[in-house]
């Protein structure tokens, strides 16, 4: 494997906790990335911004603004996650669809490309750079364009269920479900826009828990056990 794109959700990034972030949960997915790319794997990352930012909360906040809100919540996880990630010896860089004075870099496919053949780890941030498309879509889009070949997944729950396993014991896992399935069940694995991408595009997804041990390492080495989401 070369290149892959790996999502993770800002509520994972805030472990127990729930908001913010959880510095003990980052490091230990920092020393995961290291391990793939010290064996020469090209890695993208893109953050949700779930841990400060769960949407319009409020009719008195416009759709556009809060997408906005959403959107710089995604660039302070990736900032602060890129952070830790170079304290344990990675290089890495922060792109994002709109200009943030210095903080970040304006993306493009061949900024991109330059800074994964420097064994950099590319943070994309701040989703499409538009409102009403969601961070789901975000990593869907980022993926195609860097042609990374699969999608990794890191959530909070460790793979998909036929109902939420949170509120219904008897959910059921799957192992592996194909993108039609996904959509035709409306399974919630991304939002419909980026089901529907992801399927247009050929875009293997692979959904498992951030929580496992070393769940990021067994997850690209084959020690799978959350569920593959087929093209």
């Amino acid at each position: 494997m070369k290149r892959i794109l790996l999502k993770l959700s800002g509520e994972a990034l805030a472990g127990d906790k729930k908001t913010g972030f959880d510095e003990e949960t980052v490091r230990k997915v920092a020393l995961q990335v290291k391990e793939l790319t010290d064996s020469g794997i090209e890695v993208g990352i893109v953050t949700g911004g779930g841990n400060f930012w769960r949407g319009r909360t409020s009719e008195n906040i416009d759709r556009t603004k809060a997408d906005q809100i959403g959107m710089l919540a995604t660039v302070m996880n990736c900032i602060y996650v890129s952070e830790i990630f170079r304290s344990v010896g990675m290089k890495t860089a922060v792109l994002t669809p709109f200009e943030c004075g210095s903080f970040t870099k304006l993306f493009s496919k061949d900024r991109a490309n330059k800074y994964f053949s420097r064994g950099m780890v590319v943070f994309f941030a701040g989703g499409t750079g538009h409102p009403y498309f969601s961070t789901d879509t975000g990593v869907v889009l980022r993926a195609i364009e860097v042609e990374a070949e699969v999608i990794l997944l890191a959530k909070s729950i460790d793979g998909v269920y036929d109902k939420d396993p949170k509120t219904s014991q008897d959910a059921k896992k799957y192992d592996s479900i194909t993108i039609d399935e996904v959509i035709e069940k409306n399974l919630q694995v991304v939002d419909m826009t980026a089901s529907i991408l992801a399927r247009d595009n050929k875009m293997p997804m692979w959904v498992f828990g951030l929580n496992e041990e070393n769940s990021i390492v067994n997850t690209v080495n084959g020690k799978f056990t959350g569920t593959r989401v087929t093209v």
